[in-house]
């Protein structure tokens, strides 16, 4: 125990590893090492170095953000009937707006004559700037009409029970969310309708940039993995440029299979 080195609990990673344990299965085993040695010399005061440096963990893998067809767009907002709802999921869809923000979103950020929405301590406690499409101005708009004239500013309200008119919270809108998709048959979830925005931007070549900044990422890193999901823009990009490449070649460019 007392001998161990860094190069053993490497051996027991690729251990655990030909086993086929999982990256996050292993680091819990590293966690549980390095806590060992951490109490053998905060409280039994060994004079022990750590084999199982933090640098060991693996690196555990991020799932591609998941966004809906475009076939199952009409399909889910068709059984959407509620005008509040309607405007939240909107928003969320066109303006890409977190579930946090459309929570917290307040009357005065709203601004028609601009047709933009200021939204205000978004993740990280940035502001930005988002417009709005021309259906999700009307879906808002329908909603502030039949808004309950209150002194509340937080915009989307809770219409009935015991906190009637009181600012929907994140889990009421998740709520919904959960509702409407069981009903319509389409999975789906808040985050992923703002996925769906960054891709159908992407595939209508909107620069990356522009999707950075709409979306509030602080890292273009964090943008850029829509970029694995944009099939369409990397199809048209691909034909484009091999199309340039052997027409400068003087090869044939009609596209199509050859048996």
């Amino acid at each position: 125990m007392e001998s161990a080195r860094s190069a053993d609990v490497k051996r027991y990673i690729d251990f655990l590893l030909e086993k086929r344990l999982s990256p996050q299965t292993i680091n819990g085993h590293l966690i549980v090492i390095r806590g060992f040695y951490s109490y053998l010399k905060d409280e039994e005061e060994r004079l022990l170095d750590n084999p199982a440096d933090k640098r060991m963990a693996l690196r555990l893998s991020k799932p591609l953000p998941r966004h809906l067809r475009d076939s199952d767009i009409p399909v889910f907002f068709e059984v959407v009937k509620k005008h509040r709802d309607m405007a939240m999921f909107m928003l969320m869809l066109r303006c890409g707006l977190r579930v946090e923000e459309v929570a917290h979103l307040t009357i005065d950020a709203i601004d028609y004559r601009r047709n933009q929405i200021m939204v205000r301590c978004g993740k990280g406690a940035k502001d930005r700037v988002v417009y709005i499409s021309n259906d999700a101005a009307d879906a808002l708009a329908a909603y502030l009409r039949k808004r309950p004239t209150t002194r509340e500013q937080k915009v989307f309200l809770v219409e009935k029970g015991t906190h009637k008119g009181k600012p929907i919270s994140v889990r009421g809108i998740q709520k919904r969310i959960e509702y409407y998709s069981k009903k319509s048959g389409v999975p789906v979830s808040c985050h992923q309708l703002r996925h769906t925005m960054a891709t159908q931007l992407l595939n209508a070549d909107a620069d990356l940039v522009t999707i950075q900044d709409l979306l509030g990422h602080t890292r273009i890193k964090t943008t850029m993995r829509y970029c694995k999901l944009s099939n369409m823009k990397a199809q048209r990009d691909y034909y484009k440029a091999i199309t340039r490449v052997m027409e400068k070649i003087g090869v044939n460019t009609t596209w199509g299979m050859r048996c």
